[in-house]
């Protein structure tokens, strides 16, 4: 303040003490709330000398205004109300009863205070928001009929019924126009995702409402959903496993949909080849109660074909069809190296053993291969040499075995039933001696004298009448060579 102007200020004030009768200067009496500041020594503590009401006073009084200003919160930063001088709405010297707050509340606009009243807020009379209860400011919470101090969040006015389980921000779900439903609560949003009869099921269902404390609450946290065994009974009976997301779908229990998807490999019975492609309505009866459903194979292994399909062998080849088929075809057959043929009616020894099935079965392995006899697979290594008058043939299995072909079982005993039987040194004698001949086996038509396997050592010394047509049995023995039958006294 300059120097002559507080100079002129010294003198009026010094004028009015000394003539009461100007104090009249006053433009009239001040409010009640402002009846602290009467007297000519308090003009300054709002009025500006040759200025008018100062903004910065009011508010040097009214913190909470000054306050909620700098933080542009409330009615007074609202862009129609800030920068307008306090008194062009709220002036004084009206008397002490004049009410300074020119306030309507039906024809206020909400929006101006920043919190706009939508739905259900627009309804609802002022005085059910703006309580003294719900105003946390204690000094604010003094002021009698104050609309200051009411916060704007959901819990200032309203109580949790969530009790503090789900998230503070009732507005993720909840809208003005009506708490119930939640009507912005998406279900997508959160772990559990509704599909098919979820969408449609009361949400009560799966979110009980129980009593808590005394009150009626409705619980959405907590509840278990790993497995829809966690809501639903096991129609199954733990039969099938507790993963019924495997088969079934939310559209319907009734649904197999999955069932095409459903991992086999988890059972005993993995599938393989052609079963994979089986439809599940081929093996198991879908019309059956829940609680017997996929049950009536139970047990049964996957070398059990006959428990499912025909054995077409008649039982000829026992029970285990794996031994030999697959399941990628009936008709693909594994390697039959391990196939056990003593089922058949020709059990393989010998030589036999290591031949290999094509070698025999030249077609289907199920096509009969004759053999009775080995000249049923056989070439006749004698070429007819052992057939009868008859005209049949005598078996190999006489003279052979399985064990090995240039190997004989004839004996010399058999040998003595033959037009040669075999006497002294000659049941000595190798077979190939006599029946070898060059490189080929001959066992007819051969001759038998002695002079046609021995030579004759006597040429002609000895007449011919001794030993007619060379038999050298006249005078020799089979058992040994230097043997003799001759009788000389015979001889002339």
């Amino acid at each position: 303040m300059s120097r002559p102007i507080l100079h002129i200020t010294l003198i009026l004030l010094l004028f009015l003490m000394v003539h009461p009768g100007w104090a009249q200067i006053s433009p009239g009496e001040l409010a009640k709330s402002h009846s602290s500041l009467e007297g000519i020594s308090n003009c300054t503590q709002c009025h500006t000398l040759g200025d008018k009401v100062s903004n910065d006073k009011c508010l040097a009084c009214h913190k909470e205004i000054k306050s909620r200003i700098a933080q542009n919160k409330g009615y007074h930063s609202s862009k129609d109300i800030k920068g307008k001088s306090c008194a062009s709405c709220h002036n004084d010297h009206h008397g002490k009863n004049f009410d300074m707050i020119h306030f309507n509340p039906d024809q206020f606009d909400h929006k101006l205070s920043k919190y706009e009243l939508t739905g259900a807020h627009s309804k609802v009379d002022c005085r059910s928001c703006h309580k003294s209860e719900w105003i946390k400011d204690a000094e604010l919470k003094k002021r009698k009929g104050t609309y200051l101090g009411t916060g704007t969040s959901c819990k200032d006015c309203h109580a949790d019924v969530h009790r503090g389980t789900l998230s503070k921000e009732c507005t993720q779900c909840h809208t003005t126009e009506a708490f119930e439903p939640a009507s912005k609560f998406n279900h997508n949003n959160v772990d559990f995702t509704l599909k098919g009869k979820h969408k449609s099921t009361d949400c009560k269902a799966c979110h009980p409402i129980e009593t808590r404390e005394g009150k009626k609450f409705q619980k959405f946290k907590g509840i278990e959903f790993q497995n829809c065994s966690s809501c639903h009974e096991d129609a199954h009976r733990n039969n099938l496993g507790p993963n019924c997301r495997e088969c079934h779908t939310e559209e319907s229990f009734q649904s197999h949909a999955l069932l095409t998807q459903f991992n086999h490999s988890q059972t005993p019975f993995a599938l393989k080849g052609k079963h994979k492609q089986v439809d599940c309505a081929k093996c198991h009866n879908l019309n059956v109660a829940a609680t017997s459903i996929f049950q009536e194979k139970k047990g049964i292994v996957t070398s059990n074909c006959k428990s499912c399909h025909e054995d077409v062998h008649k039982g000829k080849f026992g029970n285990n069809c794996a031994e030999c088929h697959q399941e990628s075809s009936f008709k693909t057959l594994k390697n039959m190296d391990n196939f056990n043929h003593g089922l058949t009616s020709y059990p393989l020894q010998g030589k036999h053993i290591a031949v290999d099935c094509k070698a025999c079965h030249s077609e289907d392995y199920t096509v009969p291969v004759p053999h009775n006899t080995c000249a049923s697979c056989h070439k006749d290594y004698h070429e007819g040499q052992f057939v009868r008058s008859t005209g049949a043939a005598v078996d190999c299995a006489v003279c052979h075995t399985v064990n090995g072909f240039k190997e004989s079982t004839y004996t010399i005993a058999q040998h003595a039933l033959s037009k040669f039987p075999l006497t002294g040194a000659h049941q000595a004698t190798p077979c190939f001696a006599c029946h070898l001949k060059q490189e080929k086996w001959l066992f007819r038509n051969l001759k038998m004298n002695c002079v046609d396997c021995h030579e004759n050592i006597h040429k002609s010394e000895i007449d011919v009448k001794y030993y007619p047509n060379q038999t050298c049995s006249a005078c020799h023995l089979t058992t040994d060579w230097k043997s003799s039958s001759f009788d000389h006294s015979k001889r002339v």
